[in-house]
């Protein structure tokens, strides 16, 4: 496992600021001063301030194997 403070996809910092609103929403501290009210900014803000960070495991991504090879066509 390694800690990360950058991103490697859109997905992740999506993924990263919507756990980090949740726990802000659940009572947490703000981390950065922030204009807005809404939980969602302020994870934002937080992540581009760069105080936030996440754990990436070493597993490496396998595709499933899919023994059906696709959708049989019914004619009539």
């Amino acid at each position: 496992m390694t800690i990360e403070t950058k991103f490697d996809s859109d997905y992740r910092k999506v993924l990263v600021a919507a756990r980090r609103a949740r726990q802000l929403q659940n009572g947490s501290a703000a981390m950065v001063p922030s204009p807005s009210n809404k939980v969602c900014r302020i994870a934002q803000d937080e992540i581009k301030a760069g105080k936030i960070s996440y754990v990436k495991r070493d597993v490496p991504v396998t595709k499933p194997l899919i023994e059906d090879r696709g959708v049989p066509i019914l004619s009539h």
